[in-house]
């Protein structure tokens, strides 16, 4: 089955944004993928609260908010979400997790649990009732345009098993980093449910927005 698209709006053109999200909204993209970061918990900044506003308030596609911060309770305030969004916080970053969680789910919206390359699936175990989806990390988070890690194709098998041996097929496993147009049939036959869509695909500099997302959509279509 297709993966859904989950389109990582800091790949896009920041001089032309609002042209490449109206393009992508009008051809029916899933998701906009928002990535907030803090510079602590990534060494990176990304996106403010007032473009993910902007987005939000202009736009009717779910936002698929993805925070890469310390203390993500504090940061969950400050951003606009609700029922059809879905909103992923790290393993790695929360003291409370389950709390974390709660309040997601409180605002309406479906919590996501986001694992790095290297933290094992069992941390994800007390969760799982309580998460829409797994975030797999197949590229150490932070930048846009790095290279899978080499373990990240069986990572996506493994969790499949995880969660209907859980007892829980229906969660989603999405998948966050390099899902280029080489990886993407491989991610999709690995099990992937939803994919992160960003430089090396969709927001191609190479191609444009256009021949981006064609030339993505045919990679979904691979068998």
């Amino acid at each position: 089955m297709k993966a859904m698209l989950s389109a990582s709006i800091m790949c896009a053109d920041p001089l032309n944004m609002q042209k490449e999200l109206d393009f992508l909204e009008m051809q029916g993209i899933d998701y906009f993928h928002c990535d907030v970061m803090d510079g602590k918990f990534v060494p990176n900044l990304m996106l403010s609260t007032n473009i993910i506003r902007a987005v939000k308030e202009r736009y009717r596609t779910p936002l698929d908010i993805h925070l890469m911060v310390e203390d993500p309770e504090r940061v969950l305030r400050w951003l606009p979400f609700g029922a059809g969004d879905i909103v992923s916080v790290h393993y790695e970053s929360v003291t409370h997790l389950d709390r974390v969680l709660q309040t997601i789910i409180g605002k309406g919206a479906t919590p996501v649990l986001a694992l790095n390359p290297a933290t094992p699936l069992w941390c994800a175990e007390y969760a799982l009732d309580r998460i829409g989806a797994l975030m797999l990390m197949t590229v150490n988070p932070g930048y846009a345009a790095q290279k899978m890690v080499p373990y990240a194709l069986q990572k996506i098998e493994d969790a499949k098993e995880f969660l209907t041996q859980r007892g829980h097929p229906e969660i989603l496993v999405e998948v966050d980093g390099n899902c280029s147009l080489e990886n993407i049939p491989k991610m999709q036959r690995a099990g992937a449910d939803i994919l992160v869509v960003g430089s090396s695909s969709i927001f191609s500099k190479e191609h444009g927005i256009e021949k981006g997302y064609e030339m993505t959509m045919l990679a979904c279509s691979e068998k």
